[in-house]
């Protein structure tokens, strides 16, 4: 179909930035200004005629401006179908004239929610006029064009001068933006009165904006970002962030958040394949990279205080495709930048840890799944040594060590460690009996020692073959979940190879 022309343009803009200039573009190309009180001013104040919206109702603002816009003038303006004879003989018998153009931006409710106001000023910032014209004009977009970011408003000046119309594509398109803007707009309310997706009945996400990602996990499938990226993360150095850099980013800032002292992690593929800590990053990295000095190459390496010249001019010369810090001092950023494509990443740790405590989402077939987030290592009225023999100090150190590596790693895991370092792990088997044996065939290509070691396994061993298998690698002390059938087996097995061991009662598996 031809687009009709744009005769008439209702403008009403909380945030007045670019209106009054989008304006004049309009008035200069012959189109006719309607407009609502605060707009109409800032309009008037800039010598551009128009026509305040009361005047065509026939109605004042009234409640506060509450009610303006809310009237059969207004909207049937918007939602009459111009190839209708009905429609527009209705119209001529109310003296209604359509309108062609639709430009609002809301009230800005997210942002008033999130400075943390006073109830009462956050609902005054639920915009109802302004949403509603926006889905009027996006419903009838074959005869009106709806605009809801200001950014778009140059795009339809430069159709507008070239064409004299809007073109049905590009009608469509702010059509589709309309609604995707205003139903994010409304699921920043839904969740103000419902913060957890758990407690919504109606699931609404509300995620924006829009980041672009290369592809996704493979080069053929097309994938972005939606949330707030940049309020995690900085990226200081290197390429954009792939949709697999994020899901690694996420696993290792998770896992290094969970230690207060210097620690490093290596991540690859969203398991840690080596954890340490010490007194300095570079002596938490010589113990996380001893676990396994194969898979670090193209990992990801996190840090959980600043990397300073030392540790940067060590780990250097590694391929790595990520390395995220709470910050880099300059003489480490000189050093790392040298490698053109190396991503270097920066987090707030407080920003991190809210995140954290928001519930996950997962898609699926035909929807999605949505959780709580899995915050707690255990409940400590629940931890309990259920062998004959307590762990020794040495022993209760690294089952807690290994405990909080164990929580991020994918089910089914088994990690042996020491005090302050991992030394096998292994993860994401359908057997945790064959998570054991990997482990410890891993430790033995690495030339590790695993006599002494301490073992977490994410959820309870279903029979006696794992202990034994750990206690046969020289695991003395183990810590899971307990649960099991069959769990008076599995402790006789342990207490028969004098392995102590904690039942926690908090599984974590991680799919």
């Amino acid at each position: 179909m031809e687009t009709p022309p744009i005769k008439r343009a209702l403008l009403s803009a909380w945030d007045k930035r670019g209106v009054v200039d989008f304006a004049r573009s309009l008035h200069e190309l012959g189109v006719e200004l309607i407009s609502t009180g605060g707009t109409a001013l800032a309009l008037k104040d800039a010598g551009i005629p128009v026509t305040l919206v009361e005047h065509r109702t026939g109605f004042p603002e009234i409640l506060d401006g509450r009610v303006k816009t809310l009237h059969p003038a207004i909207h049937a303006a918007l939602l009459a179908r111009r190839d209708d004879p009905s429609h527009r003989e209705q119209l001529r018998m109310h003296s209604i004239e359509p309108v062609d153009l639709v430009y609002v931006n809301l009230y800005p409710f997210p942002e008033a929610a999130a400075e943390g106001r006073d109830e009462e000023s956050i609902i005054e910032m639920i915009d109802i006029g302004g949403p509603t014209l926006l889905r009027a004009a996006a419903k009838n977009y074959r005869w009106v064009v709806p605009i809801v970011r200001a950014d778009d408003c140059p795009l339809v000046i430069e159709h507008l001068r070239s064409e004299g119309r809007i073109p049905l594509e590009l009608r469509r398109q702010l059509a589709a933006l309309t609604f995707q803007y205003t139903a994010w707009y409304d699921a920043q309310i839904a969740q103000y009165f419902a913060p957890s997706p758990i407690e919504q009945q109606f699931f609404t996400l509300g995620m924006a904006p829009k980041h672009s990602l290369r592809y996704g996990e493979n080069p053929h499938q097309q994938a972005a970002y939606f949330g707030t990226l940049t309020e995690c993360f900085a990226h200081r150095h290197g390429k954009e962030l792939s949709y697999n850099n994020v899901l690694d980013l996420d696993a290792a800032v998770g896992l290094v958040m969970e230690f207060s002292e210097p620690t490093i992690v290596i991540v690859k593929h969203t398991n840690p394949c080596g954890v340490g800590s010490g007194a300095t990053l570079l002596e938490a990295w010589e113990k996380a990279y001893a676990t396994d000095t194969v898979s670090p190459f193209g990992g990801i390496v996190a840090a959980n205080t600043t990397i300073e010249e030392d540790f940067a001019a060590h780990i250097h010369p590694l391929f790595t495709e990520l390395i995220v810090a709470p910050a880099f001092s300059d003489e480490a950023l000189a050093i790392l930048t040298k490698k053109r494509d190396r991503r270097l990443i920066t987090f707030d740790p407080n920003v991190i840890q809210q995140q954290r405590e928001r519930a996950r989402v997962r898609s699926v077939l035909g929807g999605v799944l949505v959780q709580t987030a899995d915050r707690e290592l255990f409940h400590p009225d629940q931890l309990r040594v259920v062998t004959e023999r307590e762990p020794t100090d040495r022993e209760l150190r690294a089952m807690m060590f290994a405990w909080k590596v164990v929580k991020h790693t994918k089910s089914n895991a088994i990690v042996y460690a020491g005090p302050d370092q991992t030394l096998a792990i292994g993860a994401g088997q359908p057997s945790r009996v064959d998570s054991a044996r990997i482990a410890a065939w891993k430790a033995a290509q690495f030339g590790i020692d695993l006599r002494g070691a301490a073992v977490a396994s994410d959820a309870f061993f279903p029979f006696p073959d794992g202990v034994i298998q750990c206690a046969d690698a020289g695991a003395t002390a183990i810590i899971q979940p307990g649960g099991s059938i069959r769990d008076e087996e599995v402790i006789r097995a342990a207490n028969e190879r004098n392995i102590a061991m904690i039942f926690t009662g908090m599984r974590h598996f991680l799919h």
